[in-house]
């Protein structure tokens, strides 16, 4: 793994394949780090003729931290989204995409497919719609586009996200493994072995809930990117399961509106 100073931040980067084949960015999600994105996975994208970068998004992982920021207070934020108000948190879904065009020019990439999970997919559309030129294609995986009219994550979902995550490994586990289950859907075994690798390798590596939290902040504080989706011009792919808990109403049988491009799926509303 490498790092490098882009947007005012260290940026801790990894990746796959020859540098002269086209750039796919993967966005990781809420409070993931970049061994979200498999590594078996990123390699056989490699082998079939892409550059592969996966990173650690500011915040979490071994990234730069915002310690001197404090924990944001998110009743606040969530009030001053609904009253129109300008929220104040430590930095915005701007930012992030920003950090991903930063690290784009650090490798001295032009323009890159951009796929992104959850808030990762948040991510990507702030990216095309602010820095349209970079983004080659867009992916979004169980994401959605803050639209307030649309129905809300299931109570146990939202109950784990503003849990405070439990001190020491054990209990960050038996944490992760409960949001995991609690959001996996019907349609394939859940690999019981894989997640709690992922678990323990993510605690050991770079530990660090308060990020999670700015992270959760900058979400909110954003609020509705549907009027900017219009925008979007570049090819558009929306993948989402079925048994989604969390975001499966943001998607379900909604048209699709990118630009003129059509996407499988919905980023419409």
């Amino acid at each position: 793994m490498s790092n490098t100073f882009a947007n005012g931040i260290q940026i801790e980067y990894e990746t796959f394949g020859k540098p002269s084949s086209p750039a796919l960015l993967l966005i990781v999600g809420l409070g993931g780090q970049m061994l979200s994105w498999d590594e078996e996975l990123c390699q056989k994208w490699a082998q079939n003729g892409l550059y592969v970068i996966r990173f650690d998004n500011r915040d979490m992982g071994l990234t730069t931290k915002f310690d001197e920021a404090g924990i944001p207070d998110i009743e606040a934020v969530v009030k001053a989204v609904k009253n129109g108000e300008k929220a104040n948190v430590p930095y915005t879904m701007e930012d992030m995409a920003n950090d991903v065009v930063g690290l784009m020019d650090a490798l001295k990439i032009d323009q890159a497919h951009i796929c992104g999970i959850s808030m990762g997919g948040m991510i990507a559309q702030t990216m095309a719609f602010s820095h349209p030129s970079r983004v080659r294609s867009m992916t979004q995986i169980y994401s959605t586009t803050g639209n307030p009219d649309l129905p809300q994550p299931k109570p146990e979902i939202m109950e784990l996200l503003l849990t405070p995550q439990p001190p020491g490994r054990a209990g960050y586990i038996d944490y992760q493994m409960k949001l995991y289950k609690t959001i996996h859907g019907r349609g394939f075994p859940f690999d019981e072995a894989w997640h709690l690798q992922l678990a323990g390798r993510n605690y050991d590596r770079g530990y660090y809930p308060h990020g999670k939290a700015r992270q959760f902040a900058a979400v909110i504080a954003q609020g509705n990117r549907k009027p900017f989706l219009a925008s979007i011009t570049a090819p558009a792919l929306v993948i989402h399961g079925a048994d989604d808990p969390s975001l499966l109403e943001f998607f379900h049988n909604q048209p699709c509106s990118f630009g003129h491009r059509r996407a499988a799926g919905s980023l419409s509303n």
